[in-house]
């Protein structure tokens, strides 16, 4: 998966405010939450859990369409670890 060429996988996953913000990198924690902003949107956020807190990544997609197919494979994978999702086969979006 990729935005304007670059990769956009595992999103780069942050908590708190700007003076005190903790960030993650890597496939880790647990998906909790999917949020798509609207139906013209090519964002989704997704909230994991890990080591007891709550950060949030932003997906962003050159395809809507291919931002909708996403999110609800997101939703479909709600609890199960980043690092799992991560292995999932998307040979078929493309």
């Amino acid at each position: 998966m990729s935005y304007r060429g670059v990769s956009n996988w595992p999103p780069i996953w942050t908590q708190g405010t700007e003076k005190n913000r903790k960030i993650v990198k890597d496939e880790v924690g647990i998906l909790r939450y999917v949020h798509d902003v609207n139906p013209a949107s090519n964002k989704i956020y997704l909230v994991i859990e890990y080591e007891k807190e709550h950060y949030v990544g932003t997906l962003i997609f050159d395809d809507v369409k291919l931002c909708h197919q996403m999110t609800d494979l997101f939703q479909h994978h709600m609890n199960r670890p980043i690092e799992k999702i991560g292995d999932i086969d998307l040979s078929y979006t493309l």
